[in-house]
């Protein structure tokens, strides 16, 4: 099998899987509880939950875990309207987001609340003129994703955050940072709130949190008892927690060092797949090099798709959760539908080797030519 869709999911490294097991059979008590089962879960918590600051360099009651990104999406974009929506209901997302932000906004527009796109140029960063032209006085809060889950833009979000704070410094500004941990460095310190996922990170299924910064208020969207966090009520999943705090561990490792093979993959990948005039390479000087997109112009994406599903070579088509059949960020780039419509997402991992990539790149030349004939 070689495995070429790391930007959908990632496989369960084994020390996180052992994590998972060994904290579901010793800490059986609920963190919620007071008893001495309790406590020891509690401060198992308290202790992943520390590591997991530490890291990243912020407070430890400014994570609040949650089932993935989508939910940490909802909680920090709906929590924010909710709890600022007397000083305005106008709201700024990029056209490069993950389809969940995108249904957000639709609901949010369906009860009043006012969304506009901001403009990115020919490389996919921002406009950074278009920005501070759209931020107003009732903007409440601006969400722009740290990197583009289709073709691996990433966004200075310092600048960004220099922009609205100018602009409007009562703005709150969200990043889902879901496809940049893990890849590349990272500052909370740039944003208000972050959304992130573990499962991108070689961590389980089923947790991930926001980081919502302890000078922001955000109304809760789920109600409950448990006294872990306000905005997520209910019985902490210990197991997932300690996994997320483990993958988050192994994931900021040789980060560099890491970045710098992949990007000997991707150039590799791109060198071959450039002597095809009819496939593009949807890659701007701002991809990171563990997200490559191309548009195979005379070939339908799923067709292509299905062929190397033969060999076992698994890529991914736009984003995994996209229920449209055009991407929706190499359009807002390259303005052409055709290309759009045409996408392949190759993501890559440090783990990926080369002998992976000398086979997927044998297969393709082999198939491409046959169809192409």
């Amino acid at each position: 099998m070689i495995y070429l869709d790391y930007s959908a999911t990632t496989p369960v490294s084994y020390e996180v899987l052992d994590t998972v097991s060994k904290v579901s059979k010793e800490f059986v008590g609920n963190a919620n509880s007071l008893h001495a089962l309790g406590l020891k879960s509690a401060n198992l918590l308290e202790s992943a939950t520390k590591q997991i600051a530490d890291i990243f360099s912020i407070n430890p009651n400014e994570i609040v875990y949650t089932s993935g990104a989508t939910e940490a999406n909802n909680m920090a974009i709906i929590g924010v309207a909710m709890a600022n929506h007397r000083k305005g209901k106008h709201i700024i997302v990029s056209k490069l987001e993950h389809p969940s932000v995108y249904v957000i906004c639709d609901y949010l527009k369906s009860i009043g609340f006012e969304i506009s796109y901001v403009n990115n140029d020919e490389n996919g960063l921002i406009d950074f003129d278009d920005l501070k032209n759209k931020i107003r006085e009732d903007t409440i809060l601006v969400s722009i994703c740290m990197v583009n889950s289709e073709v691996g833009v990433r966004q200075p979000l310092k600048i960004i955050r220099q922009i609205i704070k100018k602009e409007n410094i009562a703005t709150i500004f969200h990043s889902d940072m879901t496809q940049a941990i893990g890849k590349v460095p990272v500052n909370f310190h740039d944003v208000d709130l972050a959304s992130m996922s573990a499962h991108k990170i070689f961590g389980p299924k089923g947790i991930g949190f926001l980081y919502k910064s302890s000078m922001i208020k955000i109304t809760p969207l789920i109600y409950g008892s448990g006294k872990s966090n306000e905005l997520k009520p209910g019985t902490p999943p210990l197991p997932l927690i300690a996994a997320l705090s483990k993958a988050i561990r192994l994931a900021n490792n040789d980060l560099e060092k890491r970045e710098r093979f992949v990007n000997l993959l991707n150039e590799k990948i791109v060198k071959f797949l450039e002597q095809y005039p009819n496939i593009k390479i949807n890659k701007t000087k701002y991809s990171i090099p563990q997200i490559l997109n191309i548009s195979i112009m005379n070939i339908m994406p799923e067709t292509f798709l299905h062929i190397l599903d033969k060999y076992e070579i698994y890529v991914g088509t736009n984003t995994a959760c996209s229920s449209g059949n055009i991407s929706n960020s190499v359009m807002a780039i390259y303005n052409d539908s055709k290309r759009a419509k045409h996408t392949i997402r190759i993501s890559l991992s440090y783990v990926t080797t080369t002998d992976e990539i000398n086979k997927f790149l044998e297969v393709f030349k082999e198939e491409y030519e046959k169809i192409s004939l």
